[in-house]
């Protein structure tokens, strides 16, 4: 029984649309994984900032107690 013209077009075109597919996946999967990895990358940036704020925010805290300190007593 040979396969006639119609029946290999159909596995020819069966054939692109899984390879369609496939490509398709793949490319869905590399976009997700990027896109997570912008989001980590995203969060550790914001999770630094707010660290170095507060650091910055204390030890200015400290400078600003000590001056005031100072101040007070070279008045007095």
């Amino acid at each position: 029984m040979a396969l006639e013209t119609d029946d290999l077009n159909r596995i020819h075109a069966l054939e692109t649309a899984q390879a369609v597919q496939a490509a398709s996946v793949a490319g869905m999967e590399a976009t997700n994984a990027a896109a997570t990895a912008g989001m980590q990358a995203a969060q550790a940036a914001a999770q630094v900032g707010t660290w170095a704020v507060m650091a910055a925010s204390g030890m200015s805290l400290i400078v600003g107690m000590f001056l005031g300190i100072t101040i007070v007593k070279a008045k007095s």
